[in-house]
């Protein structure tokens, strides 16, 4: 089984193992107590506590474990605005910030915060100015990640921070997909990191608050890292996220060059092998390990399973794959195809050979999906039909309405794909459809087949989206 997707978590590095359970016989006691074991404790603590310093380029001291990642976020968000409420309530965050970052900005709204999302171009970058067009004199806190985890997508954290520390607002960066890679660039003022996404144990984060930085924990609050992550330290899990950490990091340099080469083997082949793939993510700009790509007219549920099947763990951001059924917000945000949506993120270490395989696995998955669904073939063709449309009673030129509704994507788009034919250039077609996926892929359909997309308009049920033939 080849597993491609470390971006979820990566697989326990061998010298984390080895730590962990050193660590178990050694650091099972209380380190805050004076005795030989909590003494013990509390230098296993004390020492992977340097160490992650070492790698975050910060002071022991600015630097908490929590509970996780996603606790880092929470705590580091809340702590910085409520230790600048003073200043205001303004918060900023990126469009395409991982959900524990989004839903920290939500409950902020709702208790009478405003926060500003700030967008992003079709690779999943922001734009510095954009960023810092946002900044007002009420902005307590900005937010932006330092890679994207969903398509490796770098984000321009140092101009960003220089602009932030002008306008005297700190900048909370999460680093959670990049740090097993290197330090984070740039003037940031709190940083936040989860160890199972570089080979450490899960059920540990990291949280770094830089001196000078005003930050008030909430919560009920004890003695423990610094009143910032209230409980019992893991100290066995602690010491393993540490040794890890630093075990890729001597690692990182030679194995981003191979991994990177990889990757762009994938980039490049699959738009060869599959026709109509949209491969996202910024080209140049982006984690060694993450390449992701979508297919028209696919079924990113059926396509994980038949992958899986064939021995590859990937993941994917479509909304077929999803318990809300609505597209990734990653995805949304920077308006590219979501059906057929395909993350493959490599773990250190991945043979060549598991890639070659992939890569000749892939053709026939996604060929057998689309023969199943009755997709369009050949690539590029238009071929006329009646199936899925009726005649609206419009001009000629406008004749033609396709009725989704009901139907998940990416049956709106085949439909459309299917009929566009039977209009002239010129005329139109409308897509009626209440699938939220269809929003993103209709539009992103018309931009990858050189058709124009009109617009959404209101329907009875759903929307309907109207695509002008011009080609």
């Amino acid at each position: 089984m080849a597993y491609f997707d470390a971006a979820s978590a990566a697989p326990l590095h061998p010298v984390g193992r080895q730590a962990l359970l050193a660590a178990l016989d050694e650091g099972w006691a209380d380190p805050a107590r004076l005795y030989r074991e909590g003494r013990r404790a509390r230098l296993l603590l004390d020492a992977a506590r340097e160490a992650a310093a070492e790698a975050v380029e910060c002071r022991p001291d600015e630097l908490v474990f929590t509970p996780s990642g996603t606790r880092a976020v929470h705590a580091g968000i809340e702590g910085a605005l409520a230790g600048r409420r003073r200043v205001g309530r303004h918060l900023i965050v990126s469009s395409v910030e991982h959900s524990s970052v989004l839903h920290t900005a939500e409950v902020h709204k709702a208790l009478g915060g405003s926060v500003t999302e700030v967008g992003v171009d079709r690779t999943g970058a922001v734009a510095p100015d954009a960023f810092a067009g946002s900044l007002r004199p009420d902005t307590a806190l900005a937010c932006l990640q330092s890679a994207n985890h969903e398509v490796g997508t770098v984000q321009p954290v140092a101009e960003v921070a220089e602009a932030c520390r002008a306008a005297g607002v700190p900048l909370l960066v999460d680093a959670a997909q990049s740090l097993g890679w290197g330090p984070v660039a740039g003037d940031w003022s709190l940083l936040t990191a989860s160890a199972h996404k570089w080979g450490g144990p899960s059920g540990v984060g990291l949280l770094v608050v830089r001196k000078g930085v005003r930050f008030a924990a909430r919560g009920p609050l004890d003695e423990r890292e610094s009143g910032r992550a209230a409980g019992f330290e893991n100290i066995p899990a602690v010491v393993a996220a540490a040794a890890s950490l630093r075990a890729v990091r001597a690692e990182a340099a030679e194995e981003a060059v191979r991994l990177r080469e990889l990757t762009e083997r994938i980039r490049t082949r699959v738009p060869v092998l599959v026709p109509d793939v949209e491969v996202t993510g910024d080209p140049e700009r982006r984690l060694p390990g993450i390449v992701t790509f979508s297919c028209l007219y696919v079924d990113g549920e059926t396509v994980l399973h038949e992958l899986d099947g064939a021995g590859f763990s990937v993941s994917s951001g479509s909304s077929c794959t999803s318990s809300t059924l609505t597209p990734s917000h990653v995805l949304r945000a920077m308006g590219v195809l979501s059906e057929g949506n395909v993350r493959v993120s490599l773990p250190p270490g991945t043979p060549a050979e598991d890639v070659e395989r992939f890569l000749a696995v892939l053709p026939g998955v996604v060929a057998g999906v689309r023969e199943k669904l009755g997709a369009p073939v050949p690539a590029g063709a238009v071929r006329g039909t009646e199936r899925g449309a009726q005649e609206s009673g419009a001009p000629a030129g406008d004749a033609l309405v396709v009725d989704a509704l009901g139907r998940r994507c990416p049956v709106p788009v085949i439909e459309l794909a299917r009929v566009i034919g039977d209009v002239p250039v010129g005329g139109t077609v409308r897509v009626l459809a209440d699938d939220e996926a269809a929003r993103l892929d209709i539009p992103a359909w018309c931009e990858m087949r050189g058709q124009e997309y009109v617009g959404e308009e209101p329907a009875d049920r759903g929307s309907a989206y109207v695509v002008r033939r011009t080609s």
